[in-house]
C-alpha cells in the first residue's frame, strides 16, 4: 500500500514539474496539493522543517516566505554502506549535514543537486529576491523544491506566505490584501487539501488560518488542524477538547506537534533531537500519553501523506478528463493560429480567406445559418427592419399638408388660374401642389440607402471579428476592410441615383388616371355632401298654402343680391370689408407691391380647398405605397444583391496578387508567441496525458 501510494503522488508531482517546467499554471487542471495555511510566527516553517527532517526554510523577521514553495518529499531508499563505513549524519548543525542519500533540486536549475541544505536556503532566498526585490513585497510565481530522501515520506507541501494585518517596513501598505488574494487562490481549489497551522496557547475562534478555512471549506470536509507550541501552554491546559472535536470540529482532525523554539534554533539543535523531544512530551504528559501514537510530527507526515494519496486517487479520473478537454481547447486553437509553424502556401490561405468571408457575407444576408442569435437581430434580418420599419413609417408620417395651409392653397388656385378666373376647380393648383410634396419623398428614400449602407458595414465588422485568420494578419484584415468599404462606396453611387430618380419620376408625371386615384368629380361630390351636411337644415315651406311656417327665413329671396353680398366678388378674400355703417368713399387705387389674402375663406373658396386636399391626399398615398413598395426592391438590387453576387471577384482582383501576399500575410507579433506558448502548452499537456495513461 506503501508503494502504491508513493507512485500516486509521485503522479502528481511529476505533473505539477511538467505544468511549472513551462510556465503553466495548474489552476485549470486543478491538481491535488496540500496547501500550509497560518498567520505569521504560527510555526509553519517548523513544521515542514520536522516533516523533512532538515533545516533548509529562510527565517527572520516580518514576511519570510514571500512566494509559494511547491515542496515535493520523495522517499527513496538509502544506498547500502560501502565496508560498513557509517554515513554521515545530522546531529551537527542542525541536522544540516551533507548526506549523499538526501538531496535537493530545484525545477528553475534542471540536474543541479544540492546536498548542502544551507545552499537551498540561500537559493530560495536569491530566487524569491530576482522576482520581489529586496523589499518586502510578494510573488504568485511559486519555487519548485523537490526534496529526495530515505526519511521523508512521498508528500506535497505548498508553503504559502503567513497571514499578516499591519504593513511594517518596507511592506506594500495593502500587504494584507495581497497575500489574502494570493492565499484565496490556492486553497479556493476543490482539489486543495489546508493545512491550518495555529498556535495551541492561542484561542482557537482567534485562528487566522481556520477562519480563512472556514471561509472556502465550511464543512470543514478537507482541512486538517495543526496545533504548534503545545510545550508553551500554561500549566494545566491542553488541547484535548480540540482534538475531540468539541471546540471547532474539522472532518480530518486536529494533530498536535512540538517544534524547535528560537533558542534551539539559535543553538543548532539537531531536528533528530527536537523529534525526540517531541516524542518523548507526549508520551510522558498526562494530558497526551495515551493517544501519543496520534500526536507529534511522525504521524502528522503519515497523516497527510494518507490524505493526500486517498484525495488523489479520487481526483485522478477528473484530472484525466479536464487534461483531455485542455487538449482539445489547445488543439483547436493551434489550428485557427495555422498549425504549429504556420500555414506555409500563401495563396491558399488568401484564396480560403476570401472563400469563407464572401460565403458567411451572403449567409448572413440570407439568414441561413446556424449560428443565429436570440436576443436581437442580426445580419439581413436587420436590413428588413430598415426596409419595413423605419423607411415605411418614416414615409407613412409625412403629411402632405403639415407645410402647406388652406390659405395657401387658396392663393395657388388663384395664380394657377391667371388673367382669367377658372369656373371649376383648377387642376394646375393640384399638380403643383402635390410635385412639391413628393419631393419630400426623397430624404427619408436617400436614408434608407444610407442605413443598409451602415449595415453592410456592421455585417464587415462582425466577420473581420469573427474569422479566425484575420486575427493572425493584421495586415490582411486591415486591407480587406479597405475593400469591401471601397466596394460599398461604388456601389452607393448608382444605388443613390436610381433612388433619386424614382422620386423624380413620380414628381415629373403627375398620373390621374392611376386605379386607386379618385376622380375629380367623385372628389367633388364628396365634399360637397360633406359641407352640405354641416349647413343648417333649409327652410321647406308649406304644400298646401305654399308659405313659410312661423319663424322661417326664405333663403332664397334676393338671391344674387345676398351671394354677391357674401361673397364680395371674386377677389373679395383679397380685401379687408368695410366695417358696417361706415362710410368711405370709393376710390380706384393701385394695388399693393405684395397682395396677400386678407380674409377668411368663403364659401366658393373652401369648396375648391378641400376638393385639391382631397386629391392631393389621394394621390399622395399612391405615390406613397409605390415608393414603400419600389425603393426596398432597388436598393436590393443595386446595392444588396450587387455585393452579394460581385464581392468575391472584387476581393479577388484586388487581394489575389503576387506582389501583395507576402505583406498580407505577415503575422502580428502576438500570434507568433502565442503559437508558441500553445505548442509549448500541448507538449506539457501531451506529457502529463502519457503520465496519467502509464499510471
Amino acid at each position: 500500500m506503501a508503494t502504491f501510494g508513493a507512485e500516486i503522488v509521485s503522479v502528481i508531482n511529476k505533473l505539477q514539474d511538467v505544468f511549472s517546467a513551462v510556465g503553466l499554471s495548474t489552476s485549470s487542471i486543478d491538481l491535488p496539493q496540500i496547501c500550509v495555511l497560518g498567520s505569521q510566527s504560527s510555526g509553519k516553517s517548523s513544521v515542514l522543517e520536522n516533516i523533512v527532517g532538515r533545516d533548509f526554510l529562510p527565517r527572520g523577521s516580518g514576511i519570510v516566505t514571500r512566494r509559494p514553495l511547491v515542496l515535493q518529499l520523495i522517499n527513496r531508499p538509502a544506498t547500502p554502506s560501502p565496508n560498513g563505513v557509517a554515513k554521515p549524519d545530522d546531529t551537527k548543525s542542525g541536522g544540516n549535514a551533507t548526506n549523499p542519500d538526501e538531496w535537493g533540486e530545484f525545477l528553475h536549475l534542471p540536474g543541479e543537486k544540492f546536498f548542502d541544505f544551507h545552499k537551498i536556503r540561500a537559493e530560495i532566498v536569491r530566487d524569491t529576491e530576482a522576482k520581489t526585490g529586496k523589499n518586502a513585497g510578494i510573488s504568485p510565481v511559486p519555487i519548485n523544491l523537490r526534496i529526495f530522501s530515505p526519511n521523508v515520506l512521498t508528500l506535497t507541501l505548498v508553503d504559502l506566505p503567513g497571514l499578516t494585518k499591519v504593513p511594517v517596513g518596507d511592506q506594500p501598505k495593502d500587504i494584507e490584501r495581497q497575500i489574502r488574494d494570493m492565499l484565496m487562490k490556492y486553497i479556493s481549489r476543490p482539489s486543495c487539501i489546508i493545512l491550518a497551522v495555529t498556535p495551541g496557547n492561542m484561542d482557537l475562534a482567534n485562528s487566522d488560518g481556520l477562519k480563512m478555512a472556514r471561509e472556502v471549506d465550511p464543512e470543514g470536509t478537507r482541512t486538517i488542524g495543526v496545533l504548534t507550541k503545545i510545550d508553551l501552554m500554561d500549566a494545566g491546559t491542553d488541547v484535548i477538547d480540540i482534538l475531540a472535536g468539541r471546540v471547532i470540529p474539522l472532518r480530518l482532525g486536529y494533530v498536535p506537534v512540538v517544534n524547535r523554539g528560537q533558542r534551539d534554533i539559535d543553538n543548532s539543535k539537531a531536528i533528530t533531537a527536537a523529534l525526540e523531544a517531541e516524542k518523548t512530551f507526549f508520551e510522558t504528559h498526562p494530558s497526551y500519553r495515551s493517544k501519543a501514537q496520534f500526536c507529534g510530527t511522525p504521524y502528522l507526515a503519515r497523516r497527510l501523506n494518507m490524505i493526500l494519496m486517498h484525495h488523489i486517487r479520487s481526483t485522478l479520473p477528473d484530472i484525466k478528463t479536464r487534461i483531455a478537454q485542455q487538449l482539445t481547447k489547445f488543439n483547436a486553437e493551434l489550428q485557427s493560429l495555422g498549425g504549429a509553424h504556420g500555414d506555409a502556401n500563401a495563396g491558399n490561405v488568401v484564396l480560403s480567406v476570401i472563400t469563407e468571408f464572401t460565403s458567411e457575407f451572403r449567409t448572413m444576408i440570407d439568414g441561413n445559418t446556424n449560428d443565429l442569435a436570440v436576443n436581437e437581430l442580426s445580419g439581413g434580418a436587420r436590413i428588413s427592419f430598415v426596409f419595413h420599419e423605419l423607411y415605411n413609417t418614416g414615409v407613412k408620417s409625412i403629411d402632405p399638408f403639415d407645410q402647406v395651409k388652406d390659405g395657401d392653397i387658396r392663393t395657388i388656385l388663384y395664380n394657377s388660374s391667371g388673367s382669367t378666373p377658372s369656373l371649376f376647380v383648377g387642376t394646375t393648383a393640384f399638380e403643383v401642389i402635390v410635385k412639391q410634396q413628393i419631393k419630400r419623398l426623397e430624404d427619408p428614400s436617400v436614408k434608407c440607402c444610407q442605413l443598409v449602407y451602415e449595415e453592410l458595414i456592421r455585417i464587415l465588422g462582425q466577420l473581420l471579428n469573427k474569422l479566425q485568420t484575420f486575427k493572425r494578419y493584421p495586415a490582411l484584415k486591415e486591407r480587406f476592410n479597405a475593400v469591401v468599404i471601397n466596394f460599398f462606396k461604388n456601389a452607393m453611387t448608382p444605388t443613390l441615383k436610381l433612388v433619386t430618380d424614382m422620386v423624380a419620376m413620380q414628381a415629373c408625371y403627375v398620373n390621374t388616371t392611376h386605379p386607386d386615384f379618385i376622380s375629380g368629380h367623385k372628389a367633388m361630390s364628396i365634399v360637397t355632401d360633406r359641407l352640405n351636411a354641416n349647413k343648417p337644415a333649409q327652410s321647406v315651406p308649406d304644400p298646401k298654402s305654399g308659405k313659410l311656417a312661423p319663424g322661417q327665413i326664405n333663403n332664397n329671396k334676393d338671391l344674387d343680391v345676398d351671394l354677391k353680398r357674401d361673397e364680395g366678388g371674386f377677389f373679395g378674400s383679397f380685401f379687408v370689408k368695410p366695417a358696417a355703417g361706415s362710410k368711405k368713399k370709393a376710390t380706384m387705387e393701385p394695388p399693393p407691391a405684395v397682395i396677400r389674402p386678407q380674409a377668411a375663406l368663403n364659401e366658393r373658396e373652401t369648396l375648391e380647398t378641400e376638393v385639391i386636399k382631397l386629391l392631393i391626399h389621394s394621390y399622395y398615398n399612391v405615390v406613397k405605397r409605390e415608393m414603400i413598395d419600389m425603393v426596398p426592391k432597388a436598393i436590393t438590387l443595386t446595392l444588396v444583391n450587387h455585393s452579394k453576387e460581385n464581392l468575391q471577384r472584387e476581393l479577388l482582383q484586388e487581394l489575389y496578387k503576387p506582389d501583395v501576399l507576402d505583406d498580407l500575410l505577415r503575422e502580428s507579433e502576438h500570434v507568433v508567441s502565442r503559437r508558441k506558448e500553445v505548442v509549448t502548452t500541448l507538449a506539457a499537456l501531451n506529457k502529463a496525458d502519457e503520465i496519467i495513461a502509464a499510471f
